[in-house]
């Protein structure tokens, strides 16, 4: 009888971000898209929201970003669960735009938490990460009670072929948990049982910032896992939660007027990445 070799029997290792990004303290930048076919605010160019994200995706480049993180932020109000066929074909062809346009590593959040549909995406644009907001567990948000399917998620990942990194959230932004549920638990679970890549902890809303002392509750709870801040990084809150954290995503600071889905302001990027470049 053929023996099994003990490394086979044990979970398969999580994806190493330092294949993707070469920076060590990764900053990833948002492309909010405009409303998409299908959605109350679309408003029927295609072709020009896609040229919008190529000019983006530029300017980040430019600026110095490490990668880009591609999102349908137009689209409210969000599907709670999986989104139509005309959402996942809009994706796919910014995702790949914003791909052809840049050499940075790119990923797809599918809002409000469509993992499967972020996964096809990854699968036939190349991108090389996607962003969970509800992985494991459960979460009450104006789409209602979102739950987590880490066991699906990983199997349509095993089943694609990608090896794509899943950075999902720890409580996400614009929800509230069941009662007594701790952002150490949730976690942990993540890592542990949902096997996530990265964890990502936000603020309570857009452009909020985490309370740093939730950063750090998190890193000593799971120390072995990547943490990235997910909303509310400036200039003004950098110094007290970047240097907490192993990467962050980056919105609305960098876009016009510092609003998100305003689109890419370079002189922000510039001043920005001058001010935070000590920090990394």
């Amino acid at each position: 009888m053929e023996r099994c070799d003990p490394k086979d029997l044990h979970p398969p290792p999580f994806v190493a971000l330092e294949r993707l990004f070469s920076a060590s303290r990764p900053l990833i930048a948002m492309i909010h898209l405009p409303p998409l076919p299908g959605s109350p605010g679309w408003r029927g160019s295609m072709a020009a929201i896609l040229d919008r994200v190529e000019e983006d995706a530029r300017s980040f480049e430019a600026g110095g970003l490490d990668g880009l993180l591609v999102e349908n932020y137009g689209d409210a109000p969000f599907f709670p669960g999986p989104v139509p066929p005309e959402t996942v074909a809009a994706l796919s062809l910014a995702v790949d735009r914003a791909r052809k346009a840049v050499s940075l590593p790119v990923g797809v959040n599918v809002l409000r938490n469509d993992a499967r549909s972020a996964l096809a995406v990854a699968a036939v644009t190349g991108a090389a990460f996607i962003r969970v907001n509800v992985h494991t567990g459960t979460m009450f948000t104006d789409q209602g009670m979102l739950e987590g399917k880490a066991h699906e998620t990983l199997r349509t990942r095993r089943a694609l072929g990608p090896e794509v990194a899943v950075c999902a959230d720890v409580l996400v932004k614009h929800a509230s948990p069941p009662p007594g549920v701790t952002s150490e638990e949730v976690a942990r679970d993540l890592r542990e049982r949902g096997r996530a890549d990265v964890l990502i902890v936000s603020g309570s809303g857009t452009g909020r910032s985490p309370d740093p002392d939730r950063i750090r509750r998190v890193k000593a709870s799971v120390p072995d896992a990547p943490i990235w801040i997910g909303s509310g990084l400036d200039s003004n809150s950098a110094p007290d939660l970047l240097p907490l954290a192993d990467g962050a995503i980056v919105g609305s600071a960098l876009q016009r007027d510092g609003q998100a889905g305003a689109g890419a302001d370079p002189v922000r990027i510039r001043r920005f990445m001058e001010e935070v470049a000590p920090l990394r």
